[in-house]
C-alpha cells in the first residue's frame, strides 16, 4: 500500500504541464501549477491589495466600500499554491499587520508541503493573533498540496460534492430603492443573507422592502446589534412569520447566558459568528447556541476548520461556512467544507469587481457546485 501510494503521488506529480518563468514583478505573472527550473525549498512570496465593492457594505456598526487583502504564494518543487488574507476592519488586521507576521515565516526549514500541521503548529505558534495572515498560508498550503496530489480537499476528505447546499447571497442595509435593487440582483439565489442589528424600525423596513420583491428564505445576521434578550426573542418570532430559517449572533458575544436563554426559547435556531473564532471556542458554546459559524480568516485556515468540524459534529451542534469579503481564492478554498454545511454564505466574491482569479467553486443555479481541478481549482488573472 505504501508503495503503491508512493507511485500515486509521484504519478499525479507528473500531470502537471510546466507554466512560464516567474517574473518577480508580480505574485501573478504566470499561469498553472507547475514551472520550470523547480526547487525543493518551499517559499512564500506575498503582496498587499485592495478589493472593491459592486455597493456598500453596511452591517450594524459600519459602512465600507473596500477591503484590503493580502495575496499570497507558496511554490515548491515546481508548483505553486495560492492563498489570501482578508481584512476586515473589525478583525484588527491590516495590510501592515498581515505583511509583518508572513516576513516572519520561513517555510524553508520544513522538508515537505504535506507536514500541513507540523507547519501550521509553527506558523501559529509566531504569534497570538493575526489569524488571518495564518490562513492565507494555510490556504495556499492546501491549494499547493492538492495540486501536487493531483485532487481537490474535497475528495482528499472524502466528503460528496452532492451534498453541497445553496449559499446565500448578501442584501445589506441601504435606501429602499438600492435594497430593492440589490434584492433584484439576488434573483438567481435561492437564499438572501440579510444584516440586521440597527434599530426596529430600520430592520422591519429592510425585510419588509425584501419581502415585496420576494418570498425566498432569509437567513439573518444580527453582528451582536440587538442588546436585551427579550427584545432579541420578539424580533426573531417576528421574523419567523417572514420566512427566515437562522439567526446569526443575535447578541454580544459577552452574553453567553442570555443567549443560552435565547436559544432555549427561540422558534429558530441560533448560530454563532463574533463568538466562535476558533477551536477551543467550539466546546465553550455547546449548550448556548444551536451551532458555528466557521470562517477561515478567524480560524486560521483549513487545517484548524476540519477539526472544528468534527468537534462540533461530536457536541451535535449545526455547522454553517461563511466568509469575508474575498477573492475567489479564499472562498473556494471555504467551499471545501461546504458539503458538511447545513448552511453556506460563501458570497464575498460575488460583492467585489475585481476579483483576482477565475476558476474554483461556481455557484450553479444557486448551490454551491465544487471543480474537480486539484488543489482549489483556480488560477490567477493578471492585474
Amino acid at each position: 500500500m505504501i508503495t503503491n501510494r508512493r507511485n500515486f503521488l509521484k504519478s499525479a506529480g507528473m500531470l502537471t504541464a510546466a507554466a512560464a518563468l516567474f517574473n518577480p514583478a508580480s505574485l501573478f505573472a504566470q499561469k498553472g501549477s507547475k514551472k520550470s527550473g523547480s526547487s525543493k525549498v518551499m517559499k512564500l512570496e506575498f503582496e498587499p491589495y485592495e478589493l472593491q465593492f459592486k455597493h456598500a457594505f453596511a452591517i450594524s456598526t459600519l459602512t465600507r466600500t473596500t477591503t484590503p487583502i493580502v495575496l499570497t504564494k507558496i511554490t515548491y518543487d515546481g508548483y505553486t499554491g495560492y492563498g489570501e488574507a482578508s481584512m476586515p476592519p473589525y478583525l484588527g488586521e491590516s495590510h501592515a499587520s498581515v505583511l509583518d507576521f508572513l516576513k516572519r515565516v520561513d517555510l524553508s526549514q520544513f522538508s515537505s508541503p504535506f507536514m500541513i500541521e507540523d507547519i501550521m503548529a509553527y506558523v501559529d505558534s509566531i504569534s497570538t493573533n493575526n489569524c488571518a495572515a495564518k490562513a492565507s498560508v494555510d490556504i495556499a498550503l492546501h491549494d499547493l498540496v492538492g495540486r501536487i496530489m493531483g485532487q481537490p480537499w474535497w475528495k482528499i476528505w472524502g466528503f460528496d460534492a452532492a451534498d453541497c447546499p445553496n449559499t446565500s447571497y448578501t442584501v445589506g442595509l441601504d435606501t429602499r430603492d438600492v435594497i430593492i435593487e440589490k434584492t433584484k440582483e439576488a434573483a438567481p439565489y435561492k437564499v438572501i443573507k440579510v444584516k440586521l442589528g440597527h434599530d426596529e424600525a430600520t430592520d422591519k423596513m429592510l425585510i419588509n422592502t425584501i419581502r415585496e420583491v420576494t418570498d425566498t428564505v432569509i437567513c439573518v445576521d444580527a453582528n451582536q446589534g440587538w442588546k436585551d434578550k427579550n427584545y432579541a426573542l420578539d424580533m426573531i418570532n417576528w421574523l419567523a412569520e417572514r420566512n427566515v430559517n437562522m439567526i446569526e449572533q443575535p447578541l454580544s458575544k459577552y452574553m453567553l447566558d442570555d443567549t443560552a436563554w435565547l436559544t432555549e426559547r427561540s422558534p429558530l435556531p441560533i448560530i454563532a459568528d463574533e463568538a466562535c473564532q476558533r477551536l477551543s471556542d467550539v466546546k465553550k458554546l455547546h449548550g448556548a447556541y444551536s451551532g458555528i459559524n466557521i470562517k477561515l480568516m478567524k480560524c486560521t485556515g483549513l487545517h484548524e476548520a476540519r477539526e472544528m468540524i468534527t468537534l462540533a459534529q461530536a457536541l451535535n451542534m449545526k455547522l454553517m461556512v461563511g466568509c469575508m469579503s474575498e477573492t475567489s481564492c479564499g472562498i473556494t478554498a471555504a467551499a471545501q467544507i461546504a458539503p458538511k454545511m447545513e448552511w453556506v454564505d460563501l458570497d464575498g466574491n460575488l460583492l467585489i469587481t475585481n476579483d483576482r482569479f477565475t476558476g474554483g467553486m461556481e455557484i450553479v443555479d444557486g448551490k454551491v457546485t465544487l471543480s474537480d481541478r486539484p488543489g482549489l481549482g483556480i488560477e490567477p488573472i493578471k492585474a
